[in-house]
């Protein structure tokens, strides 16, 4: 069977830089739908997008559908048949059904067929279809009309070209006849361009100034503005959200340093940087040291003759952004940052649980209380906690949502508060995100820890539960924070005391009943999903977790130690004894003994029992004080013999009630030194 490169390019008006990306891939995407609907094999498909075309290519596409057959199957023989042999209604409701007389039926079978033979259709007949329905699916929130037409799109359509070889797929499509001209560069080529043939796309458009290759001009941008930044002694800041965005936006793409006036370095750079990414598309320096360098890279859509003139241009357009942040935080500087907390004195945090001011001051006070547990400066977390929110009262903030935390801390150093204080301003949100930084230092760790609980144990306090798709304080967020901080900075903080202290600074506003289990069972739960992560075994977190360990670094050196533990060859059989004696302990009528009298002892494997467990008792104390579980574990790992043994030889549940109360108490005595660990017999 023949095949022929096919290509489509729709051409627009300038498209949505963000979602050009997501509009090309789905383009993509369903025209292979189509074509695979269609039967129609190919060998690749690449899609190509630009400032005002989305265009795919296919290659070696079969020109021709294959012949399909059909085979339906009908009522069995004796129900499409009368006694008499006239044909039933469902004789006749499948021939209907099938739009043949039931002359054409086959009736040879067990039940009645039809089988149909479908030839192929030619390709070219079906690609209009395809491309259509591919771009009527395609993810627009809100699309366009233009002029009287009815016909909607994400912009205004220019140019259709559709070929399929060297012919035009002759058709209409969003209101453009198709053809084989494109057009070139806005400004460099603005005439038709001809596409000679599917192959010959990207260099036809080429020669006519157009990267129609998103993946070139992304390697161009990228591989430039390196260069041009070592140059200037500088590596550029290029994150991969805005060198798309950069990459949508240019068809020939140029970089070009530019400048700004030494005196806004001034200015707090992340504002600076800030205001240069988010509002002009440019890509920062940075010196080798990490501060801001007073140039930048542009992007210009075009090759100029003169490219000093778009270079004043652009430093034209940066200057009066700069000269905001500046004069935002020049304003901001005349009172001190305590001073602002007036101001939040106004603004609710949540109607029922007060102002942000107010948050503030429990923060300011948990914070302390935590710092006291965790080793930090108590003075300086309670002086972070009360600045914590003040910035969120400034003009720099209120221009520049994203330097809440860092325009407090240069506010703090300005007004010569400690270095850890300043820091903890913006560390108190630390972590950003899944796998982001922590905080660096103890007094940043206290306040970040403190606001979160305060956060969920408010929220929780006035019933507003994130519900499965709906967490509108990031109340999950919250809680892997606080984990993240405690487990990976090695904190030991008892976070029943912790909430318990958050929950008495609320007073009345939140209804204690309960409120502490409901936020430690909640934090708590937010491990099981990290541990499934990083491949620990559901069971081992539930081990850990039946013992409601309150600090969240001693929960993970006992899940650590528990995984350590599975790998024992005795551990299978331990997991089923602790699972054997749990049921035993379970079914004591009344309070299981707790002193072993030898004296009871009638069989020598439950003094070699006693003797072990006595043994590994004194061996695991230390071991437990110190938190050692992984050598406690592989300590009581010895016992598989000696408990073995006792199984195998002694009846548990023994006629003379005082033996059977003794023989209760040593396997407490046993199940209780694993008890130190984790619950075993949950492994089982």
């Amino acid at each position: 069977m023949s095949a022929l490169d096919f290509l489509v390019e729709l051409g627009t008006e300038e498209l949505p830089p963000k979602a050009l990306n997501t509009l090309a891939e789905a383009f993509l995407a369903g025209i292979d739908k189509g074509l695979q609907a269609a039967g129609l094999n190919y060998e690749t498909k690449t899609v190509y997008a630009a400032p005002r075309r989305l265009a795919v290519l296919i290659t070696s596409l079969a020109t021709q559908q294959p012949d399909r057959s059909i085979n339906l199957d009908g009522p069995p023989r004796q129900a499409a048949f009368d006694a008499d042999g006239n044909p039933t209604q469902a004789a006749l409701g499948f021939a209907k059904k099938c739009g043949v007389d039931l002359s054409e039926i086959d009736q040879s079978g067990p039940k009645l067929r039809y089988s149909q033979s479908i030839a192929g259709k030619p390709t070219a007949s079906l690609l209009p279809t395809i491309v259509e329905d591919s771009l009527n699916d395609l993810p627009i929130p809100k699309r366009m009309r233009w002029g009287a037409r009815k016909e909607e799109f994400v912009r205004p359509t220019q140019w259709l070209v559709m070929l399929l070889g060297d012919q035009v797929i002759d058709c209409t499509i969003l209101a453009q006849k198709s053809g084989r001209d494109s057009r070139g560069h806005r400004f460099h080529h603005p005439e038709t361009v001809r596409i000679g043939s599917p192959s010959s796309y990207l260099n036809d458009l080429r020669a006519a100034y157009v990267l129609a290759d998103a993946n070139e001009r992304r390697a161009i941008i990228s591989k430039r503005t390196e260069e041009l930044a070592t140059l200037q002694e500088g590596t550029a800041i290029v994150p991969p959200d805005l060198l798309d965005e950069v990459t949508a936006l240019v068809e020939w793409p140029v970089p070009l340093v530019c400048s700004f006036e030494e005196r806004f370095l001034d200015v707090p750079q992340e504002a600076l940087i800030t205001t240069m990414q988010d509002n002009q598309k440019y890509f920062c320096l940075l010196d080798i040291d990490g501060k801001l360098l007073p140039r930048f890279i542009t992007v210009a859509n075009i090759e100029s003759k003169d490219p000093q003139q778009i270079i004043a241009g652009n430093e034209k357009v940066v200057r009066p952004r700069l000269t905001d942040a500046e004069f935002f935080f020049k304003q901001d500087k005349k009172q001190k940052l305590e001073d602002f907390n007036l101001r939040l004195q106004n603004v609710v945090f949540q109607e029922k649980l007060g102002s942000v001011y107010d948050k503030a001051e429990r923060v300011s006070k948990l914070a302390a209380y935590i710092a006291q547990r965790i080793g930090g400066n108590a003075a300086w977390a309670s002086r972070a906690g009360l600045l914590s929110k003040c910035d969120l009262a400034t003009e720099m903030v209120g221009e520049f949502p994203e330097m809440q935390g860092v325009a407090g801390y240069y506010y703090a150093l300005n007004d010569g508060e400690p270095q850890d204080v300043a820091l903890a301003l913006n560390e108190q949100y630390m972590p950003r995100g899944a796998g982001a930084e922590l905080p660096t230092t103890l007094t940043g760790a206290a306040v970040a820890i403190a606001d979160k609980l305060d956060t969920l144990v408010g929220i929780f306090g006035i019933g507003m539960l994130p519900t499965g798709s709906k967490d509108p304080y990031a109340l999950r967020r919250a809680a892997l924070g606080v984990l993240r901080i405690l487990i990976e900075k090695q904190l030991d903080l008892d976070l029943n005391d912790a909430v318990a202290f958050a929950v008495n600074a609320f007073g009345a506003k939140v209804k204690a009943a309960g409120l502490n289990d409901a936020v430690l069972e909640f934090i708590f739960d937010r491990l099981r999903a990290r541990y499934e992560d990083e491949g620990v075994d559901v069971a081992t977190y539930l081990s850990v977790r039946a013992l409601k360990p309150g600090s969240a670094l001693d929960f993970d050196q006992r899940v650590q130690a528990v995984q350590a533990f599975r790998k024992l060859p005795e551990a299978a059989a331990l997991a089923a004894v602790n699972k054997r004696v749990s049921n035993l302990l379970s079914k004591v009528e009344g309070s299981v003994p707790t002193v072993v009298e030898a004296k009871y002892f009638d069989n020598a494997n439950e003094f070699s029992l006693y003797s072990a467990i006595q043994q590994a008792d004194q061996a695991v104390q230390p071991m437990a004080a110190a938190r050692q579980y992984s050598e406690s574990l592989a300590r009581l790992a010895a016992l598989r013999e000696p408990v073995d043994a006792f199984f195998e030889a002694v009846m548990v549940n023994a006629e003379d009630a005082k033996v059977r109360a003794n023989r209760y108490a040593l396997l407490a005595r046993l199940r209780g030194l694993f008890l130190g660990v984790a619950d075993i017999s949950l492994l089982g």
